[in-house]
Formats: C-alpha cells, sequence, structure tokens
C-alpha cells in the first residue's frame, strides 16, 4: 500500500470544541500507532479531506512520525476553495499551520462552497487515488459522518480489494487508560 485516506469524526462529533481536550493527544497517538507498521511495510502518503477534527489531528501525526520516516509525505485534498472560512480562528490558524507543512494542498473546486456535489467529487477522488482507509469510527457511539466512508470503502474493498482498517473508541480509551496508569507508577 502507498497511499492511504485517514479520516473519521469531526471535532463536534466527538464533542471537542478546542485544541486543549485531552482526547486529542490520544486519538494522534493511536492513528500514529496504526501507521507506523505501515510506513515500515511502504507507505508512502497519508491524505485527507481536511476537515477539523480526525483529518487535522491524522496530518499532525503524520508530522510528528516525518521526524523517524522522512520519506513520507502527508496531503489535504479538499472539496472546495478555502474550506475554513467560516471556522472560528483558532481553528482557522490550527488548519493554515498545518497546510503550510504539507507535502500537498488541494482542492477539487476552485470554488467556494456551492453544493454537495463538490463533496462527492472529492470523497471519489480520495478513493480512487488510495490503496486502503485508516478510519476512526465507533457504530457504538451512534451514527456519524464516518459511516459514509466506511460504507464506501466496504463497498470499494468487495469490488477491488480495496484495504479497510478502522480505530474505535476502545482503542483511544486504552491508551489513555494506560498513560493514566503510567502516571501513577
Amino acid at each position: 500500500m502507498k497511499n492511504l485516506l485517514v479520516t473519521g469524526y469531526r471535532a463536534h462529533e466527538l464533542n471537542i470544541f478546542d485544541e486543549k481536550h485531552k482526547g486529542i493527544g490520544y486519538i494522534k497517538k493511536a492513528i500514529a500507532a496504526r501507521l507506523e507498521p505501515l510506513i515500515e511495510e511502504g507507505l508512502e502518503w497519508i491524505v485527507t479531506p481536511g476537515q477539523y477534527g480526525v483529518d487535522l489531528w491524522a496530518c499532525e501525526a503524520a508530522f510528528e512520525l516525518k521526524k523517524r520516516y522522512p520519506r513520507l509525505k502527508c496531503s489535504i485534498v479538499a472539496a472546495y476553495l478555502n474550506p475554513d472560512e467560516k471556522w472560528k480562528e483558532e481553528k482557522q490558524r490550527l488548519f493554515r499551520d498545518i497546510v503550510r507543512q504539507l507535502d500537498y494542498y488541494g482542492t477539487v473546486s476552485n470554488q467556494p462552497y456551492s453544493g454537495v456535489w463538490q463533496l462527492t467529487a472529492r470523497d471519489d477522488l480520495l478513493f480512487r487515488k488510495t490503496d486502503g482507509i485508516l478510519l476512526f469510527y465507533d457504530e457504538e457511539r451512534g451514527e456519524g459522518s464516518p459511516r459514509f466512508y466506511k460504507r464506501k470503502a466496504l463497498d470499494k474493498q468487495a469490488k477491488d480489494g480495496y484495504r479497510y482498517m478502522w480505530i474505535g473508541s476502545d482503542e483511544v480509551q486504552s491508551i489513555a487508560d494506560e498513560e493514566t496508569y503510567s502516571a501513577y507508577d
């Protein structure tokens, strides 16, 4: 596998409303733990849609991994021009900081948001250009935006062997518990 789509929940779906939330660090560690063996097997590109939440945290995890694996590349392929323009200032700063560090940033449509067709076109492109997906999604948490990616990934897996991997809440909780217990040792 050379190119991996990494996505999942938007921050608000996890009740995360600022970058100081402890859960973000655990999510990034869970992502990094899944990415590292793939990088050692030859993974070259991490690709995300760049939405606020797991997408941006995956980029940050990739930047950390690039320190040990300099050949790793990270990109965002957004659906439309200026996807962050309606975000709060703190989130805009984070997005722009991440974009500056990317190996590639592009948009499927070179105009501002004008319809769901842009999101559909982006997702179609992401699935065409990647060999698999790492999805942070937990059905037990209830329906969320990642369910569309899961459905599409499983369809593509059945048709042409697309690789589907996921991270659930239990995996992130396990990392949090391990860190909590280590702090008391």
